[in-house]
């Protein structure tokens, strides 16, 4: 889209110069012979400092346009992912003059001359006036003086304030620096107080590959709080560090990492000196949509960066990845609309008051027009992000610490993971040949079978694999729970005992 105006602004008319002919009396023609006609009251000249026409608004020397970036990736990708720049102009800010021809005003637009009519002299005289009675004219002269000597006025008092050693245009606040001390509970007063529990951390893995993420102080141990994504790369013979707000910077090893949750917990090798100040661990199952959210990180690098927001929805099933060809995490994910960029990964998104409600994860990019995972193009805010809910990463995090591996619940299906809409089917047949129900499996024993859909997991509506698996994922093993499936077109419902599996395949 052009920058220049789509229509022309009128020129100011200008007086007639050289010899003219003879105008036309008010009956439209003087006889001849006749005595020349009076001359007209001649209109005393604006002062130097009177206003002139204001320029169009979105001309071609107006405001630039503004710009953002390319269009960003695919579906669901991780917030520590590498950005790319990105480049999408939106309109400029006046795409013609106001009062141009064609742009739905007329020449006494805001384009036009500010006095008058449609152009001519700037104080509004055009053409030969009417002759007036005695007391119109007497009426306009003293207008005319009034303008005069209103602008004399106002001359003299423009040049005597340019002149004046002391003047100033400026209002100083009165500096009180208790009206500046924010309440604890204020968005200043949070980060101040988590800002230097949250770390930065870098990543590189042994054969150079790496990046940079986010993490928070979980415990006085020294144990910090991650995604997995942020450091799989260091997780075997790699380097990883973690520099808090204050610039200290300390070596980190993994302690465990659990690749389908998305969640890791590192552990600092010299935590002596290291504010290890945990942050306060909220209940996720409390949240409600709508509730306010502060997410902290370093995205893009930026270390100590605070983005407000709200929740947006609950419950949101989420299929991940880094974008590396590894597997999916899956989650049921906390939405929010906080700003989370790459290397917000493993922050924390905080509630109101301060409690760490879940950890930022993944980010929905507007270059896929939906879907989960897909090929990633690139990572930016959008106003979609979501958070692994802290309850949920809360069990991850202690069986990391307990035994180094995860530990998952499961069914004991295989389901696929492509079709979506109607519900979760079992396959026909398991990977390699594998039975898709598993032999003595919870699903066998409550007497699930291959192709039974599985529509509703207790309350929560199962529209798809991802969806059953992130939402058996929000429980623990042991954990019984209601499946609704259909067969044969009737529905049926089967209680189910969850299973376990320890480890990442």
């Amino acid at each position: 889209m052009s920058t220049e105006n789509e229509g022309a602004v009128p020129s100011e008319a200008k007086p007639p110069t050289g010899p003219q002919p003879d105008s036309a009396s008010a009956s439209g023609a003087r006889s001849p012979g006749g005595p020349p006609p009076a001359a007209p009251p001649v209109a005393p000249p604006p002062p130097d400092f009177a206003p002139t026409a204001a320029a169009p608004h979105g001309g071609a020397g107006g405001m630039p346009p503004y710009s953002s970036g390319q269009p960003p990736q695919h579906g669901f990708g991780h917030p520590g992912d590498e950005p790319t720049d990105r480049t999408a102009p939106l309109p400029p800010y006046g795409s013609a003059a106001h009062g141009a021809p064609g742009a739905g005003g007329g020449a006494g637009g805001w384009g036009g001359p500010p006095y008058g009519g449609g152009g001519g002299d700037p104080w509004g005289l055009t053409g030969n006036p009417a002759p007036k009675r005695r007391n119109g004219g007497l009426i306009a002269a003293v207008l005319a003086a009034a303008l005069v000597f209103g602008g004399v006025g106002g001359g003299v008092g423009f040049w005597l304030a340019g002149r004046s050693d002391d003047a100033s245009t400026t209002v100083s606040a009165p500096g009180d620096a208790g009206a500046l001390n924010r309440k604890p509970t204020s968005v200043s007063g949070i980060a101040q107080k988590a800002l230097p529990s949250v770390v930065t951390i870098e990543a590189q893995g042994a054969g150079g590959e790496g990046g940079t993420g986010t993490g928070f102080v979980y415990d006085k141990q020294g144990h910090i709080l991650t995604n997995n994504h942020v450091v799989a790369s260091a997780a075997d013979g790699g380097k990883l560090t973690a520099t808090f707000s204050n610039g200290k910077k300390y070596n980190a090893e993994v302690v465990g990492h659990a690749q389908g949750y998305d969640v890791a917990v590192i552990k600092l090798k010299n935590a002596s000196g290291a504010p290890l100040n945990p942050l306060p661990l909220g209940k996720s199952s409390h949240v409600q949509v709508g509730d306010a959210t502060i997410a902290i990180g370093a995205p893009f690098g930026l270390s100590g960066t605070v983005t407000t927001g709200i929740i947006s929805a609950k419950d949101r099933p989420v299929a991940s990845s880094d974008g590396g060809g590894a597997s999916a995490s899956y989650m049921s994910a906390l939405q929010t609309d906080a700003s989370i960029n790459p290397g917000n990964s493993g922050g924390p998104l905080m509630d109101a008051a301060g409690n760490v409600i879940g950890i930022n994860s993944a980010i929905q990019s507007a270059g896929n027009g939906g879907g989960l995972g897909g090929e990633s193009q690139q990572s930016g805010s959008i106003g979609l992000g979501f958070a692994i809910p802290i309850d949920q990463a809360k069990r991850v995090a202690q069986d990391l610490i307990k035994t180094g591996k995860p530990v998952y619940p499961q069914i004991g299906v295989q389901v696929g993971m492509r079709d979506t809409g109607n519900g979760a089917t079992i396959a026909q047949t398991g990977n390699n040949g594998t039975d898709a129900v598993s032999p003595n499996g919870p699903a066998a024993k409550a007497g699930l079978k291959p192709g039974d859909m599985i529509t509703k997991l207790d309350n929560t509506v199962i529209d798809s694999g991802p969806t059953l698996i992130s939402e058996i994922w929000q429980h623990k093993p042991g954990d019984e729970v209601t499946l609704t499936y259909k067969r044969g077109g009737k529905e049926h419902t089967a209680r189910v005992t969850l299973g376990q599996r320890t480890g990442d395949k």
